[in-house]
């Protein structure tokens, strides 16, 4: 259900509220409704709100938001009336003679809530919360009132003293935020956190809101173009269908910056889609359309359909890379299905043409609330009762234990390692196992909620590269990766040492420590071993060193990359193609492109098939002949053993061919063996043959390859 701004009335007058009541039920006792109004706008005469407006104005707007999701009479009426017995004159038994028993115990239950202070002291929370949850057990809908009612402060939040706010904001955050998603009605659980996000954290909101501005103007409208793509799908499957697109809520975006340790140009699915179908099986038909159409990311696939949601939540979720290899994600329902997503329970008593709405997934929340209230009353203490509480309530959140039974809390799909680092740094960095209710667990296993985790650690254990991987939270990535950057850095500066030695050897120079102190100055690091730990961490390139001592070594009479190659008109520009990484000595051809001159790829370059049939653009050029400086880089993919010296070696055996090591990245690591991709400086194919010959030569190297990435083409 889409957001609304808080709405205001110069005139209060009943009319507006009745007519858009009898549009979904024309079996509306209009007459009771308006008696309802005069009697609440009577009753808050004279009241104000901290913005200035009648204080009437409140139980209005909340009755408008509850209209929105087409309740029945009472659920309005006691919206109209819900402040009256708390703030006014009125009273239980005044209420119940005008207008029902019914409406008289809906506005009770709000009044008893509206008095529980939830963001009191543990043992009291826990006593309101039992409360809490009795009041909701009798009749649901005082909870939907009650919600409401935080929605419309939370709209109109800014007029009450920053103080207030704050508090208001943590326990919207804390307590109505998760409620309402607990209750299914998931667009009002992301605007009540998006509302107090915005108190909590207007910087972090603002900078989320600008880069979605900035994204916008860098990729045009993402949303239409994605819809209108997905609609094209469809319309040539025949399949009828609605399409929505929208940008996600600042606050899920932050939320998931801060789970997954990762900025904001990192996150894949920024953007949301929703497919709504005319049947079950049309879901699964626009599921196989878009997969046939767009690579599915595995791992993100969940049929919530077949396996729906405990508050009846249907729906198929996928997340694809779309356009420009953007990540989305697409939610697949029938209409009945999307009804219940955005009402969530509300969906219950929900009326359409003057009759109760049926809808088949709607299930009946008093069952689930009935059976939760009866657990809770045989807890043994506040303490237990708040446990069971928050377990039911916060699905996107994992409560754990200690085997001394104190809780933990970590996000939906933290391992033991997250719970390790979640009790102290130290722990962490020495785990070497978990035991989960007992029984040991591999580390990458997923924690549930109520589990009893224990954590077995050894000395000399140290974090594994491997673990960067399998945990979730941002705490225990900072403290992986600042240890094994701890550990590394013996390594890299002996790596960086051997890099610049064959650097500087290539230019007819020794790598002294005077020569390295000198550069590491120049380029405005602090010692040389910060120079040579960048240098051995890939972080900066050895002929970047080199030249920042020596700008004029050039072996005599070489021919230079700027000339490397002849036949282009006078003027033109060319650039040597990163997918395929021509190298003098192979067959090679030119593509222009409007803006960037000439591109050379090699002549079995898979993406010239892109062009193959837009011959106008093909440049016939070849090589200069003569000799080539060492400048032309190929990457070479090596999979070599992880054993000590080896690396060294490897560098050494290349530098040894006269070629330089200008990058290196490692692309996996294993307990035996490490697979990384080198980028080698060469003169021309026939270095490049000698270089790959010696490295295949060598006992420790499994396995040496010319590494091409078709994704960098132009």
């Amino acid at each position: 259900m889409p957001a609304e701004a808080a709405t205001t009335f110069a005139e209060l007058d009943p009319e507006e509220l009745v007519a858009r009541i009898r549009a979904y039920n024309p079996k509306s006792n209009s007459e009771k409704l308006r008696e309802a109004f005069f009697y609440g706008m009577k009753m808050h005469d004279g009241q104000t709100r901290h913005s200035g407006e009648p204080y009437f104005t409140h139980p209005v707007a909340v009755a408008h938001i509850l209209a929105e999701q087409r309740l029945d009479d009472s659920t309005i009426i006691t919206a109209l009336l819900h402040d009256t017995i708390e703030d006014t004159k009125s009273t239980y038994p005044e209420i119940e003679k005008r207008f029902g028993r019914d409406v008289a115990e809906l506005v009770d239950g709000v009044t008893k809530l509206t008095n529980l202070q939830l963001n009191s002291s543990e043992t009291k929370q826990a006593e309101n919360f039992r409360k809490l949850f009795m009041a909701m057990s009798k009749d649901l809908r005082v909870i939907l009132v009650k919600l409401a009612d935080r929605l419309h402060n939370m709209r109109t939040i800014k007029h009450m003293r920053p103080d207030k706010q704050v508090q208001k904001s943590r326990e919207t955050m804390d307590i109505y935020a998760p409620l309402a998603g607990r209750m299914g009605m998931q667009w009002m659980r992301e605007e009540l956190e998006d509302l107090a996000f915005h108190v909590l954290n207007p910087e972090g909101r603002a900078s989320i809101i600008r880069r979605f501005i900035r994204l916008q103007k860098e990729s045009g409208d993402v949303i239409n173009k994605i819809t209108a793509d997905i609609r094209l799908e469809l319309d040539r499957a025949s399949i009828e269908a609605d399409v929505f697109g929208r940008a996600k809520k600042p606050y899920s975006i932050w939320r998931k910056m801060q789970q997954k340790d990762q900025p904001f140009s990192r996150l894949s699915d920024t953007y949301g889609f929703r497919v709504i179908t005319h049947s079950e099986m049309d879901c699964y038909r626009v599921l196989g359309v878009i997969h046939q159409r767009w690579r599915a990311v595995p791992g993100r696939f969940k049929d919530y359909i077949s396996q729906p949601k405990s508050n009846g939540y249907r729906s198929i979720h996928t997340t694809v890379s779309g356009r420009d290899g953007k990540r989305v994600e697409v939610q697949i329902r029938t209409r009945e299905m999307h009804e219940v997503a955005e009402a969530g329970v509300a969906a219950h008593w929900s009326y359409r043409d003057g009759v109760r709405a049926e809808n088949p997934f709607a299930v009946d929340p008093a069952k689930w609330l009935a059976a939760l209230t009866e657990r809770f009353e045989s807890a043994d203490d506040y303490d237990d009762f708040l446990e069971h509480v928050k377990l039911e309530m916060y699905t996107d959140q994992v409560f754990c234990f200690t085997p001394k039974g104190e809780v933990v809390k970590l996000p939906r799909g933290a391992t033991p390692l997250d719970f390790a680092y979640a009790i102290h740094t130290r722990i962490g960095d020495s785990c070497v196992g978990a035991k989960v209710d007992g029984i040991r667990v591999p580390l990458w296993t997923r924690i549930k909620n109520g589990q009893s985790v224990e954590i077995i650690t050894a000395e000399g254990q140290s974090p594994q590269a491997t673990w960067l991987d399998i945990v979730v939270t941002g705490r225990a990535k900072s403290a992986i990766r600042r240890r094994l950057r701890e550990e590394d850095r013996e390594r890299f500066i002996k790596l960086g040492r051997e890099l610049a030695r064959v650097a500087f050897e290539h230019v007819g120079r020794r790598a002294t420590d005077k020569a390295l102190e000198t550069a590491a100055k120049q380029i405005g690091l602090g010692s040389t071993s910060e120079l040579l730990a960048q240098l051995g961490s890939a972080e900066l390139a050895a002929r970047d060193v080199v030249a920042v001592l020596y700008p004029e070594a050039r072996e005599g009479g070489e021919i230079d990359g700027k000339r490397a190659v002849v036949g282009l008109d006078p003027g033109q520009s060319f650039q040597l193609a990163q997918c395929c990484q021509p190298v003098p000595g192979e067959r090679i051809v030119g593509i222009s492109y409007r803006g960037r001159g000439v591109v050379v790829h090699t002549i079995d370059c898979g993406a010239l098939e892109a062009v193959a049939e837009d011959s106008d653009r093909w440049v016939d050029v070849q090589w200069h002949s003569g000799k080539h400086a060492a400048v032309h880089t190929v990457s070479l993919e090596v999979t070599i053993a992880n054993d000590a010296g080896v690396l060294g070696r490897i560098c050494s055996l290349i530098g040894e061919q006269k070629a330089n090591i200008s990058d290196l990245r490692f692309v996996d690591r294993k307990p035996d063996y490490f697979r990384l991709v080198i980028d080698v400086d060469l003169r021309d194919i026939e270095h490049l043959h000698a270089v790959m010959l010696v490295l295949e030569a060598d006992s420790d190297v499994a396995e040496i390859r010319r590494h091409r990435d078709l994704s960098r083409a132009p």
